[in-house]
């Protein structure tokens, strides 16, 4: 609760806020990592549809190009013609007059059963495809507000245990604000013995000068780097530079 413990700005963001719709840091660390997994089968697709592609344009230059057709036309004609009017000559036309014939050969033919009769995919069917795919990505981006109700839940069923969580989460950040403040104790104390750079002095002596200045020349907080507000609080110092935020000081 925040009438127990205030956050510092530091420290708000690394809690989930279930009623805040946006995205926080912890669970963007988690959705990225789940997007990054999605990578290999994004490859795997384009490389299947690529490929079959591919293939299709093979076979459809080889169904274009290779395309033969044959035609092929003879003709038979035979006649016997025996001359006269004996006996002989009527027998020999009843026989061997059998023999005329007369006919006429014409075919065509190709080898179109023989080429490949490919057939690429449609639009519909790319994209019937790719739907999969989108579900999951979509599903890795939607699921972080399902997973804020995991500690809803397990609360309700273990209401001791989540007494127990609350009372380390609190003993843990009181741990790390001492330690913070260790931290940046000895940060800023030996920030303050290295001399100030020249661009450092030139900055606030233009911020002396010229007072207007100082809405463009705007200094950060020493500890957590936020931008100078009436709020900040300089050092008691005069020899001393440094600006704090309200949190901080």
């Amino acid at each position: 609760k925040k009438t127990l413990l205030p956050l510092l700005r530091e420290e708000t963001s690394s809690f989930i806020f279930p009623c805040n719709p946006a995205v926080q840091r912890p669970e963007l660390q988690h959705m990225v990592m789940e997007l990054l997994r999605c990578i290999p089968l994004l490859l795997f697709l384009l490389f299947i549809c690529g490929l079959d592609h591919f293939i299709f344009s093979i076979l459809s230059i080889i169904q274009h190009h290779s395309f033969i057709k044959y035609s092929y036309q003879t003709s038979h004609h035979l006649s016997v013609n025996v001359m006269g009017a004996s006996l002989m000559a009527d027998l020999l036309r009843s026989t061997i007059g059998a023999l005329n014939a007369s006919f006429d050969t014409e075919v065509q033919t190709s080898n179109l059963i023989c080429l490949p009769q490919p057939t690429g995919l449609t639009r519909q069917q790319y994209l019937n495809t790719c739907l999969p795919l989108g579900a999951l990505v979509l599903l890795c981006l939607v699921q972080v507000y399902p997973f804020r109700l995991r500690r809803a839940i397990a609360s309700f069923y273990f209401p001791k245990r989540e007494k127990t969580r609350v009372l380390f989460l609190y003993n843990k950040l009181l741990r790390q604000r001492k330690y913070f403040l260790y931290v940046q104790r000895g940060r800023v104390a030996r920030q303050a013995r290295q001399p100030p750079g020249l661009g450092t002095l030139l900055l606030q002596r233009c911020r002396q000068r010229w007072p207007w200045l100082r809405r463009c020349l705007r200094q950060r907080c020493t500890l957590c780097g936020a931008p100078e507000t009436p709020q900040h609080e300089p050092c008691p110092n005069p020899d001393c530079i440094a600006l704090y935020c309200e949190w901080c000081w």
